[in-house]
């Protein structure tokens, strides 16, 4: 299991939100390149990059995402605003490990499959992010008729790579993890999963590690002193 830290860009700087929601900003970091590094230097094996402005429509911050490519040494995940498939192919081709793609993919399942031919597998990742049991887009702004777990089986049919599953009825919120939702995906898929969502303390990575997740995203716990990065990088796999 990854322990994965997020760094998530907001404005051009580096925030964490309650749910995803505009105005909820909690923890502000004026310089995103910086907490990116500081994040490696802690010993991070992979990082957890999100354009907040990308997923709510109101901008793009591909000029910092670029520089935090070019800063570290480590595989970085990036989501938010990829909607289309030029964006899609100019993140990969200035180093982004993998592509976590959510809105386009659920609107356009066949572009999972064209990116995955295109690039690999690996290199694509799927967010299916579910509240009250059915899975959100646009930023987590509308609410589908789709579940989890079906639509998680279709995109494995697709090509992707791996799943990033977000429990948006815990995110943000610091009051620990819900796996039952997790579980079910798990049981559903081959392909791995990384989970998002509530991570509070170091019991939630013990839980979450028994259930055979394949990381861990981990943001406002570790910017609020909830979690020691250190600490929890204990329960990282080799």
């Amino acid at each position: 299991m990854l322990i994965i830290p997020a760094v998530d860009i907001k404005d051009g700087k580096c925030v964490q939100l309650v749910q995803g929601m505009p105005g909820t900003e909690q923890v502000i970091i004026d310089d995103p390149i910086r907490a990116a590094m500081k994040w490696e230097e802690m010993g991070a094996s992979t990082l957890h990059l999100i354009d907040l402005d990308g997923a709510l429509g109101t901008g793009t911050n591909f000029h910092i995402i670029k520089e935090i490519i070019r800063s570290l040494s480590i595989p970085v995940q990036l989501g938010g605003g990829i909607r289309t498939r030029e964006y899609a192919q100019k993140l990969l081709d200035i180093g982004v490990e993998r592509i976590i793609i959510g809105t386009m993919a659920i609107k356009n399942p066949e572009i999972v499959q064209k990116l995955s031919r295109e690039y690999g597998s690996d290199h694509i990742m799927v967010a299916v992010d579910s509240k009250d049991s059915k899975v959100l887009i646009k930023g987590w702004t509308k609410k589908t008729t789709m579940e989890a777990p079906s639509l998680a089986r279709l995109f494995e049919k697709k090509g992707a790579g791996s799943i990033l599953f977000t429990n948006v009825n815990v995110e943000g919120l610091l009051k620990g993890v819900d796996i039952k939702p997790l579980k079910d995906l798990i049981m559903a898929v081959k392909i791995p999963i990384v989970y998002s969502g509530g991570v509070t303390s170091i019991k939630d990575i013990k839980i979450l590690k028994k259930t055979g997740v394949r990381g861990v995203v981990i943001g406002s716990a570790l910017y609020k002193g909830k979690i020691d990065f250190k600490e929890a990088l204990k329960y990282e796999d080799p």
